[in-house]
């Protein structure tokens, strides 16, 4: 996949440097060329001097053939706009924004932009929801062990008992999102399409819970 990161920081240039490693192309954007030399001489990518939500620049750095792209500048502003411009001009799939105002980041979560907080585990979190579509992380608490995580309900959970879900994953389900509005579900909640479900994990079966929204075990219902 094409991933394009606007912001050569320490986030960015890190995020950048993870995503070649792992077999990624990559395209950084800054404004400021000195900011590349964070990548170090071993990357490979491209790397485009301008703003991240100018269209030519954007194009610049690939964005027509990107499968991610992420807002990881200094300015809230800067990357609202970049990510929004990603999402709605080009089309790109995954789009996250790092947003430094919490009240903010609400309301971006809301339209469907993803955005992470300036915290040590802004990096990790960021690749999640760069690579997975299915998976987030959203909050994690002090000691890391205990984390929230946003799933998107998948075609093959689709008419399945939410407890045969929790069964299945290990994690427990906090609250439901359906058509916009949160709900607290109960012992009987059937899953439908387009629900988002926020559940509570620890952070050795993370992995489980990635597998489990592929798709349940055969044989796992009747």
């Amino acid at each position: 996949m094409h991933v394009v990161v606007m912001g050569c920081g320490r986030v960015g240039s890190a995020i950048a440097r993870r995503l070649e490693t792992i077999g990624h192309s990559v395209a950084v954007i800054d404004q400021d060329p000195e900011a590349f030399r964070r990548l170090g001489p071993e990357f490979g990518g491209r790397q485009v001097t301008g703003l991240g939500f100018d269209r030519q620049t954007l194009l610049d750095a690939g964005i027509d053939s990107a499968g991610a792209f992420a807002a990881v500048s200094s300015g809230d502003n800067s990357n609202i706009i970049s990510a929004r411009v990603a999402r709605e001009t080009f089309g790109v799939e995954h789009v996250v924004a790092r947003i430094y105002d919490s009240k903010r980041a609400e309301v971006y979560e809301r339209m469907g932009i993803p955005s992470v907080a300036t915290v040590p585990w802004t990096v990790n979190r960021l690749m999640r929801e760069l690579l997975s579509v299915k998976v987030s992380e959203i909050w994690r608490e002090p000691t890391g062990q205990v984390l929230l995580m946003r799933v998107t309900v998948t075609d093959a959970w689709v008419g399945r008992p939410l407890t045969e879900l929790e069964a299945a994953s290990g994690a427990r389900a906090a609250w439901l999102l359906r058509f916009g509005d949160a709900q607290l579900p109960t012992p009987t909640t059937v899953l439908q399409t387009g629900d988002h479900l926020v559940v509570a994990a620890t952070d050795d079966i993370t992995d489980r819970v990635h597998q489990t929204m592929q798709g349940p075990a055969a044989g796992g219902h009747h």
